[in-house]
């Protein structure tokens, strides 16, 4: 019959429910279409690494959907009631186990045993921690199956001794009771290296008058023969020299300056310098005296080798000659032509004499037989493994499936996901979604696709000893003050903290908050450049001028040229007169929207402003909006070596909860007065404030405020720009010589409707001796009035 499936709604997929044993036994009839996933790695989860080697089969690395299935089966097979793989227990019930079956009778059989190896033996529950120390387990049995046995695997004296003595020969291994012990392999090694040994010593003693002159104090004997055989070589050398030519004697002894240079250093048998010198006086067919006449460096190993070389070879001798020199050295010569051939060095510091004894003993037979007693309990010691592999399935298996087959445990509140590893706080945020990461340009490609904006960061612990880099994701709150070098701190599934420093950022849309705000924060940032980048300009065109004109000043007085002009007033006029006519225009887009919104009806002014916030902000939300419910859990998750069946979507509500914003806690009391807070605007602003829109309010009320007025006001900005600029021409009048005019003060009585005339006055009046007689009109009726003629003037001097 086929099971029947239940499904839940999340991430934007459908995913399996695993609740019952039923569902776990029957989960290789699901289509693995419909799992979350179809691998993932062993490394970077937070999981039972032992657990995962034991589902990892062939040992690649990578968890796939048929070992995951194999361990479904296995597990299923030797327990009572799948039903225990839902509760996730620490314990192990022994009576939990299927003993129906050869193979659940054996694991029973063993977990048992452990129990009893650990002292206790009245248990009806096994723990992982049980099965953890492998050394205690097997600590107290002679064989355990691992094919290595230690010394105390031997009953008698002699084998242990034997045992310890391959020990010195090869490196031992580590037995499961965690003793030092030696394998079958190793065991081989040894006995084929000692009989080769013993047959190299065979063939020397066949021939021990040429190869072994000295019998077992051969080798001794030879090593000082070694020690003196270059320094007497050289001494009869030198002597054959002195013979061949009498003139060399002097020249082959030491010079006196050589004693010269030995005279100021507190001399003895160890002077290096002394051991350079000749072994004795070279002199022509001299032969080598041994007692008397010797370099004092040499006098110790001169007299070993008379006594260990010498005298049992050739008798008691007070001199050496060169042709008794000649034959020590060819009865050595064969001696080492043997050395050279030398075999089983591996046993060699044992000596023949236990080397042939270990052979003669039958040692390599008993050790063989230890061994295959030791093998025989392989089944037992693979049991043992299989109950460490149960527990751990019993424990885990469960948390496995639901962060594989669904990803129940990231959609849920209920327990964090494998793949999370920690929470990082920065920027009063608490971010729960994190990954380890191992190579970020690798996953960084990856991650793009996500939509996530991603941190990643350099961790560190123990000045800097421990380190790993991880990527956060930020799905609450804003990225303004999100930048590289930003540190923060990381909890990982431990609790333990790390430093953690922001490496780089992947920037996307974080919150509908965030986009929202974003156009008025980009405008005024923008605004901000632009006057940061005037003020700039204007700064250092203020210094420049400022240094030319000093330059220019210091070299006209060096010139003996007169100082230049003083300051043109009429030229700044202009400037002043164009810095008023751009307040005007700004006064007039200021006043035509103030106006156009005072003109609409009072229900038309928050939709106005509820217009103009979604001109402004509306696109920036809405691009953001469908951004955010895109957001994609598998290129994160790809990145690290995981193959995601299916898009798995992070909307805003669950994006939201990923990421904790800073809130005060419940119940919690707040004051509001901060000592360093700006002050407070005058009273005279905001009486200002109220008066102006009180009058703005009046004149609504009286209709007063209407489009004639409002044409009037436009009139009045023409007339004010008209008059700038007939001023800014009567100043250059006045500061031109040859055109200069009488500049007379208004009077009194004509100088109201003079400010009532401004614009016709200006318009009219002739420009650089140029006379225009044509009439001109203002916009307004009431300034076309005559204008009484102004009082007789004063002249200026």
């Amino acid at each position: 019959m086929t099971h029947k499936w239940r499904f839940f709604r999340s991430g934007g997929f459908d995913q399996v429910r695993l609740e019952t044993g039923a569902d776990i036994r029957s989960l290789s009839e699901l289509d693995p279409k419909l799992w979350a996933a179809l691998s993932c790695p062993t490394a970077n989860l937070e999981f039972d690494d032992r657990m995962l080697e034991f589902i990892d089969a062939d040992g690649d690395g990578h968890i796939r959907v048929p070992e995951v299935l194999a361990a479904i089966q296995w597990v299923c097979s030797v327990l009572r009631n799948p039903e225990d793989l839902t509760r996730g227990s620490d314990v192990l019930q022994l009576d939990a186990i299927d003993d129906s079956t050869p193979e659940g009778a054996t694991l029973l059989s063993s977990a048992r045993q452990i129990l009893h190896n650990i002292g206790k033996k009245d248990e009806v529950v096994i723990t992982v921690e049980d099965t953890a120390d492998i050394n205690k387990i097997f600590a107290s049995t002679q064989f355990n199956g691992d094919g290595i046995i230690p010394v105390a695997s031997a009953s008698d004296a002699e084998t242990q001794g034997v045992i310890e003595d391959i020990m010195k020969c090869v490196e031992p291994v580590q037995d499961r009771s965690g003793q030092p012990g030696i394998s079958a392999e190793q065991v081989e090694q040894f006995f084929t290296e000692a009989k080769a040994y013993a047959q190299w010593w065979q063939d020397a003693e066949q021939d021990a008058t040429g190869i072994l002159p000295l019998g077992e104090h051969t080798d001794a004997a030879r090593t000082i023969f070694d020690t003196v055989r270059a320094k007497i070589g050289d001494y009869f050398i030198r002597c054959n020299l002195v013979e061949f030519d009498q003139k060399a004697g002097d020249p082959l002894n030491p010079a006196l300056s050589d004693y010269e240079a030995l005279a100021n250093t507190n001399l003895s048998s160890t002077t290096e310098q002394l051991a350079t010198l000749p072994l004795a006086k070279i002199e022509a067919n001299k032969p080598l005296p041994l007692d008397e006449g010797i370099n004092p460096a040499w006098i110790d190993a001169i007299n070993a080798f008379k006594q260990q070389v010498i005298q049992p070879l050739l008798g008691s001798k007070t001199h050496l000659s060169a042709d008794e020199w000649h034959t020590l050295c060819d009865r050595f010569a064969a001696h080492q032509t043997w050395l050279d051939a030398k075999q089983g060095a591996m046993v060699e510091s044992l000596g023949i004499q236990r080397v042939r004894t270990i052979l003669a003993g039958g040692f390599q037979d008993g050790i063989g037989a230890l061994l295959q007693k030791d093998q025989a309990l392989a089944n037992v010691s693979d049991a043992i493994n299989s109950v460490e592999k149960l527990i751990r399935y019993h424990r885990h298996l469960f948390q496995l499936l639901n962060n594989f087959v669904s990803f129940r445990d990231f959609y849920t509140a209920q327990n964090k996901a494998i793949f999370q590893a920690g929470s990082l706080y920065l920027d009063g945020r608490r971010c729960n979604f994190c990954l380890r990461v191992d190579d970020i340009g690798k996953h960084s490609s990856m991650a793009g696709l996500s939509g996530i904006y991603l941190a990643y960061c350099e961790c560190r612990r123990k000045s800097g000893s421990e380190t790993m880099i991880i990527a956060a994701a930020f799905t609450n709150g804003d990225a303004d003050n999100l930048m590289v070098g930003r540190n923060g701190i990381f909890y990982d599934r431990k609790g333990q903290d790390w430093d953690a420093t922001i490496i780089r950022i992947i920037e996307h849309p974080i919150s509908v908050r965030q986009a929202f705000w974003y156009p008025y924060k980009r405008i005024g940032k923008m605004i901000g450049e632009q006057i940061e980048k005037m003020a700039s300009a204007r700064e250092k065109s203020v210094q420049d001028q400022a240094a030319a004109g000093i330059a220019d000043v210091s070299q006209k007085t060096e010139a003996g040229k007169p100082p230049a002009a003083p300051f043109d007033v009429g030229k700044f006029a202009g400037i002043f007169a164009a810095i008023g006519l751009a307040i005007g225009a700004i006064g007039t887009a200021i006043a035509s929207v103030v106006t156009g919104f005072l003109s609409l009806v009072w229900w038309q002014m928050p939709l106005a402003i509820l217009g103009l916030i979604l001109v402004i902000s509306g696109p920036s939300v809405l691009i953001a909006f469908l951004k955010l419910r895109k957001r994609n859990l598998a290129p994160l998750l790809d990145g690290n070596g995981w193959a995601i069946n299916t898009r798995a979507i992070i909307n805003i509500p669950f994006g939201t909860s990923l990421t904790q914003m800073a809130v005060l806690p419940a119940g919690a009391q707040r004051s509001l007065t901060d000592p360093y807070a700006e002050k407070k605007r005058p009273w005279k602003f905001y009486l200002f404030i109220l008066l102006l829109l009180g009058s703005v309010a009046y004149l609504m009320q009286s209709g007063r405020l209407n489009e004639g007025t409002i044409d009037t006001l436009k009139g009045h900005i023409g007339t004010l720009k008209d008059r700038f600029l007939t001023g800014n021409a009567k100043l250059d009048e006045a500061n031109d010589p040859a055109t200069a005019k009488e500049i007379l003060p208004a009077s009194p009585e004509t100088e109201g409707a003079e400010g009532k005339q401004a614009g016709v006055d200006e318009a009219s009046r002739p420009a650089t001796g140029q006379v225009k007689n044509e009439p001109v009109t203002s916009a307004d009726p009431a300034l076309d009035a005559p204008v009484p003629k102004p009082a007789p003037a004063v002249k200026l001097r």
